[in-house]
């Protein structure tokens, strides 16, 4: 499977006054790729918000250009210095550095370590796997955690908050998959229909929390998928029940937050960090097995399928917080 002399990219440049312009290129040749020794021709991938903040230079998460972003990269190896996969083989790329300081799988081919590569579950397409992509394998990191040996069984819900973000809606698909009551969490009251039928038993707005001056709240949350971070996630620590977990996974409201020990030593509860960008391999490949078999869940519902000529406009939404759902960006052929 040759490496054409030209390919496409959805490349992101600064000019001289440090402004930042992206754009679709069909001219990137293959020497412009970074080191790694599998070559990957992407059939798809997908948008999340750090791939809006890389497009327009945010230097928390790109400091180099020009630079393709793109976090998620879906496809057929096209070349193999590695012993564990020979062209032809079709992978998932999610996490790691790619899209961030390498480039991303905003472009028709990518050039990686072979670690990096997750061998495509058995009955899951290209499209399928970033239909989930790096939103949806962090779903299932948090679903794994607050499913653990230690959660309490009881019949009080699963909270998710930022409910109309990807990460979310995956975990909210997710959890009801597995007959977990959940309650979404969201200021968008027009979606509220939209995640009923997700599988939401309950939507909530953040007045409907009530008060969280006190030190300890009532008990109200079996365990917690929480997105956004801030003040909102000292809220939940309190109103979790006995044994529960909150799994922090975001920080769309901040990156600061207070508690006090209560929750953890009065109650058991466990706050969970989610870091789905260096998930140790075996755990990786084991959690997307899952999502190919007793955690499968449909997302067409909740996604839509773009072109690189569909970016600028899902990375304005993106940053003004209206974008909803999940994102796939089709790069060649597909199946």
């Amino acid at each position: 499977m040759p490496i054409p002399n030209r390919f496409t990219a959805y490349l992101v440049t600064r000019n001289e006054q440090g402004a930042f312009h992206g754009e679709v290129r069909t001219d990137l040749t293959p020497d412009r790729l970074p080191e790694g020794d599998l070559v990957v021709r992407v059939e798809y991938s997908s948008l999340n918000y750090k791939d809006a903040l890389s497009a327009t230079g945010h230097p928390g998460v790109t400091k180099a250009f020009p630079h393709v972003p793109g976090i998620d990269a879906a496809g057929t190896v096209a070349e193999s210095r590695s012993g564990r996969f020979a062209p032809g083989d079709e992978v998932v790329v999610t996490g790691y550095r790619l899209g961030m300081d390498h480039w991303g799988g905003l472009a028709q081919y990518v050039r990686i370590p072979a670690e990096w590569a997750v061998p495509l579950p058995a009955g899951m397409s290209l499209e399928e796997s970033m239909r989930l992509g790096t939103a949806g394998f962090t779903a299932a990191l948090c679903v794994d955690a607050v499913l653990g040996p230690e959660r309490r069984r009881g019949e009080e819900p699963v909270l998710v908050t930022g409910a109309t973000g990807g990460v979310a809606m995956v975990a909210i698909a997710l959890l009801a998959r597995l007959g977990v009551p959940v309650a979404a969490l969201t200021r968008k009251e027009e979606a509220r229909a939209r995640l009923l039928r997700l599988g939401a038993r309950e939507v909530l707005a953040p007045a409907d929390l009530g008060p969280g001056d006190k030190p300890m709240l009532k008990e109200r949350w079996g365990s917690v998928v929480d997105t956004i971070g801030g003040e909102l996630l000292g809220h939940l620590l309190k109103s979790t029940c006995s044994a529960g977990v909150v799994a922090a996974c975001g920080m769309a409201s901040g990156n600061h937050f207070e508690s006090t020990v209560y929750p953890f030593i009065l109650r058991g509860v466990t706050l969970a960090g989610i870091d789905s960008g260096w998930t140790p391999m075996d755990r990786r490949v084991r959690l997307w097995n899952r999502l190919a078999t007793d955690w499968r869940v449909d997302l067409g519902p909740i996604s839509t399928l773009i072109g690189l000529d569909g970016v600028d406009g899902c990375v304005r939404d993106l940053l003004a917080g209206t974008h909803v759902g999940r994102t796939v960006v089709r790069l060649g052929g597909g199946r």
